[in-house]
């Protein structure tokens, strides 16, 4: 799988239009503040008072809305994952994906320092915006789901 940190991420879809950043975080993390240009389809469902649960519609809704030639960079909240998000799109066709190491938080050690930063933590381009063709509802609407 190829990982690149969030600075290369971005400086990837700055230098070619065509990167799309797929953030696979939960909805109430995505709208919490996500890339600047990220669409947000996640990998685990956050239940209030359950935790995560997977979420069943992920690969119909990435299908139904990103060719399987697609440059995606896909990251979460730390790269965990969004690393098996990466290994579930290419057993299923996909051929450009790029797992974004530490994703928007930042990755930790096990006393829970900072490692390496995540995009937001660098002060990369955020957003909070979470409209048609960004957010879930929208995407996922696409999907039939």
């Amino acid at each position: 799988m190829k990982e690149v940190s969030p600075q290369e991420a971005y400086d990837l879809m700055q230098n070619d239009s065509d990167y799309i950043y797929l953030d696979v975080r939960s909805v109430p993390e995505f709208e919490a503040g996500h890339p600047a240009s990220a669409i947000n389809i996640p990998l685990l469902h956050l239940t209030p008072g359950a935790g995560m649960s997977p979420n069943q519609d992920f690969l119909a809704v990435v299908e139904a809305n990103l060719p399987k030639d697609a440059k995606l960079v896909i990251g979460c909240k730390t790269g965990g994952r969004s690393a098996r998000a990466c290994e579930m799109l290419s057993q299923v066709g996909y051929t450009d994906t790029a797992n974004v190491r530490c994703g928007f938080v930042g990755a930790m050690d096990n006393f829970g320092q900072m490692i390496e930063p995540g995009w937001g933590t660098l002060g990369l381009p955020s957003s909070t915006e979470s409209g048609e063709g960004v957010s879930y509802e929208s995407l996922a609407a696409k999907a039939g789901k």
